[in-house]
């Protein structure tokens, strides 16, 4: 067995016993059939949240050849918390009764799409358009979106922000079983779309001149993969909130460990990596802490700090 193989069999085994401390920590004969079934969908939602985000980052990271780089660039994470802010603001407190949570979940996909798709017309309207003026017009839209959501921020009541406030940061404590149903199927349904491009991106990662060069049809994998790369960070930021430096983090581990180009190895190192790092995470929260502090903060203090090395380790490079 190689190295490479090792490793991701530890990652593998790390991630198992993870989940087995955080789903059987604290219980026993009278409270396990309360606190399990409780645990299992959060759980759940943690793991399809880490490997949505991490396998889209190293998708998004390959086709714009940059290592710093994570889909919130494109401002979907400020679009979302546009879109939740804008209810609050109409709607007032009656939010929560108003939209359901399948509705709010739809509602925050749909707004995402319809932005993204949009963005794609305008863009690539013409052929060989560069992605990075996308990505130039993905900052300046969620500056634009962040700035609208601050402004509403400031005109509503402290009561009603605070329900803003709790879905600006990753929140896994409210799963429901029939969003986790439907994110599982898209994400799943995503993976099997983009299985067949694995190996194509292993090609992609030297650069768009050599992929043309070996046959790969650059402009229609770009596109195809932008596409998978939105339906899974939206998919992912309207479940749980979003979680901003987590993909940055976790898939730079994996490059770091595993040393390979191969998108095989590199996609499930960064997913079992994320999984440890999101339920290592929530354990901390809630035996630690005690759900004093969000688990998407401390991810970002961690990835804020990891994102600062890199800059510096480029700059010196």
């Amino acid at each position: 067995m190689s190295s490479k193989k090792k490793l991701l069999l530890l990652l593998g085994c790390l991630l198992l016993v993870s989940i087995v401390l955080y789903l059987t920590i604290s219980l026993n004969s009278r409270n396990w059939d309360f606190a399990l079934p409780r645990r299992i969908p959060k759980a759940a939602a943690i793991l399809l949240t880490g490997s949505a985000i991490a396998y889209s980052t190293l998708i998004f990271q390959t086709i714009t050849n940059n290592r710093i780089l994570t889909p919130s660039i494109l401002g979907l994470d400020s679009l979302y918390l546009l879109v939740q802010t804008s209810m609050v603001f109409v709607l007032g407190s009656r939010t929560l009764e108003v939209i359901s949570g399948t509705s709010n979940f739809l509602l925050s996909i749909l707004v995402m799409l319809v932005f993204s798709g949009v963005l794609y017309k305008l863009l690539f309207r013409k052929e060989n358009q560069n992605i990075y003026f996308l990505l130039l017009v993905g900052i300046i839209f969620s500056t634009f979106f962040q700035s609208i959501s601050s402004f509403m921020q400031m005109l509503i009541d402290p009561n009603e922000f605070s329900i803003v406030q709790n879905r600006m940061f990753a929140n896994f404590h409210n799963v429901k079983t029939d969003l986790l149903t439907i994110s599982v199927v898209i994400f799943a349904t995503l993976a099997l779309y983009t299985y067949p491009y694995i190996s194509k991106l292993d090609v992609l990662s030297l650069g768009r001149d050599h992929a043309i060069n070996l046959g790969i049809d650059y402009d229609k994998v770009v596109k195809r993969m932008l596409l998978v790369i939105v339906i899974m960070v939206s998919v992912a930021t309207a479940l749980v909130g979003p979680i901003t430096f987590l993909g940055l983090l976790v898939v730079n581990l994996a490059r770091e460990l595993l040393h390979t180009y191969r998108h095989h190895d590199l996609i499930m190192g960064s997913m079992l990596l994320s999984g440890i790092a999101l339920i290592g995470g929530q354990l901390m929260v809630e035996r630690i802490f005690n759900y004093h502090t969000p688990i998407s903060v401390m991810i970002n203090l961690v990835g804020g700090i990891y994102f600062i090395y890199l800059l510096l380790r480029e700059r010196k490079g």
